[in-house]
């Protein structure tokens, strides 16, 4: 069937296709918060999509919060509006992901409960601000592996390419100090897991109030460290990352500290297609979060702008306990919300003479948060691998638009990982002010590591 394709601006998609690294006009500038949301989407409705009127950028009157509790579901009482299902499917052939169609055909308990389709994502006035700044200043350089001039907002709010739309994810604003504990779980066939708990902090330098543009970021996007608590045989590994901001002036730098060893070494492979930390070889480094990292191994497509099924305002997917979220084969679907929703489709391919264990992923990055939503990841034969899966849920009590947690299928081995699990941990500190840089050095997660 023939591909519905939107355009967010008048920048033709052909153009967003090529390499080209020009900046936006003022007139496509001018249109944040006209025609466009301050975040760079269409604020008009179509279909079964609403326009955006501001999303949920409070407590909404409805629910109950004060800091510390796990959020509401401001939208509990929407009925479903329809179910998709492995016999149904042709009927939404449109509105599914190539990853979606073959978890319909590989499982059939798999299903999708659609609901309401509710434009909540919201953000700091702050953030607001910066698009329209970095709509007008911000450009890729070194090829696409790097950012100059904007910062805090969205890099590129009104995209010209692919790789800004890469960048507007990498970069999406998640806060300025962050300290969280999440869970992790690689399923078996049969529905076994062990929690793995980890304690994360992060401050992520490009949100960060006072820089002025990215040159004042010293290279540094991001500091990591991730310290693994439970299981006991896994306890004291701590990881420390530096994400560089442009990666052909100085790539990620990493270290890890091993119990085992009692030292810290140099972590070359936590990136790129590495397995990721706490994975059980379900994933990859550079797939954490969708995708993070450099862009350098793959060339950059926009396939087009499309209404698609994605995970979105996942309040009961997050305050449900492990015992009833975690099932064989996939999650318990009764608790996962899908909404349509506009996304660009992005499609990565592997570069000739670059090695990666995916030749080609194709992701589709969901508008009003410039989060991906879903990727189909192909192996070296060209056959579909993997389906990962982001849950999209507006952080009411920041604000912000972010993840209740990612899930990796994987249709091969007939197992699935679940990553940043928040449903039985302590809630997020997103206003971690009194962690400091110098936090984050090999001898401080030496001291941490150890048991």
């Amino acid at each position: 069937m023939k591909r519905t394709t939107m355009l967010v601006s008048a920048l033709a998609i052909s153009a967003l296709a090529t390499s080209a690294l020009a900046k936006v006009p003022d007139a496509q500038v001018n249109r944040l918060g006209q025609d466009l949301t301050p975040m760079g989407s269409e604020k008009a409705g179509d279909g079964d999509i609403p326009a955006w009127t501001g999303g949920l950028p409070t407590v909404p009157s409805n629910v109950t919060y004060k800091p510390g509790d796990k959020l509401q579901n401001p939208f509990a009482s929407d009925p479903i509006k329809y179910t998709v299902t492995g016999a149904n499917a042709g009927q939404y052939d449109e509105l599914l992901t190539e990853g979606y169609k073959a978890m319909l055909k590989a499982y059939p308990t798999y299903k999708m409960d659609v609901y309401e389709t509710r434009r909540t994502c919201a953000f700091p006035d702050r953030f607001y601000e910066a698009n329209k700044r970095n709509a007008a200043v911000g450009e890729l350089v070194g090829g696409g592996a790097g950012i100059s001039e904007a910062v805090f907002g969205s890099p590129f709010p009104i995209p010209n390419n692919a790789l800004e739309i890469i960048w507007n994810h990498t970069l999406r604003y998640r806060s300025f100090k962050v300290v969280r504990q999440f869970a992790a779980a690689p399923v078996t066939r049969g529905g076994d897991y062990t929690l793995q708990i980890v304690q994360d902090e992060a401050i992520l330098q490009w949100s960060d109030p006072s820089a002025q543009r990215a040159e004042d970021l010293e290279n540094i996007s991001l500091y990591y460290i991730a310290n693994t608590i439970a299981p006991a045989r896994a306890a004291g590994n701590v990881i420390l990352v530096y994400e560089a901001l442009n990666a052909q002036i100085q790539p990620r730098q990493a270290w890890q500290y091993s119990p085992g060893t009692r030292r810290v070494r140099r972590a070359p492979n936590i990136a790129y297609d590495n397995p990721g930390t706490n994975s059980d070889g379900l994933s990859t480094s550079d797939s954490f979060d969708g995708y993070n990292g450099a862009p350098d191994r793959y060339d950059w497509t926009v396939l087009g702008k499309t209404k698609k099924l994605v995970s979105a305002n996942a309040y009961d997917g997050e305050s449900t306990p492990y015992k009833d979220y975690l099932q064989a084969a996939h999650l318990n679907q009764d608790k996962v919300r899908y909404e349509v929703r506009r996304v660009w489709e992005l499609e990565a391919k592997l570069r000739p003479n670059t090695r990666h264990v995916y030749s080609r992923r194709v992701y589709a990055n969901e508008e009003d948060a410039y989060q991906m939503s879903t990727v189909a990841l192909y192996d070296g034969r060209g056959q579909l691998w993997r389906v990962q899966e982001m849950h999209q849920i507006q952080r009411y009590n920041v604000p912000l638009c972010g993840s209740a947690g990612e899930i990796v299928y994987d249709l091969q081995a007939g197992r699935y990982l679940a990553l940043a699990l928040q449903n039985e941990e302590p809630p997020v500190n997103y206003f971690a002010d009194e962690i400091d840089k110098n936090r984050y050095t090999p001898n401080a997660i030496r001291q941490l590591g150890v048991r």
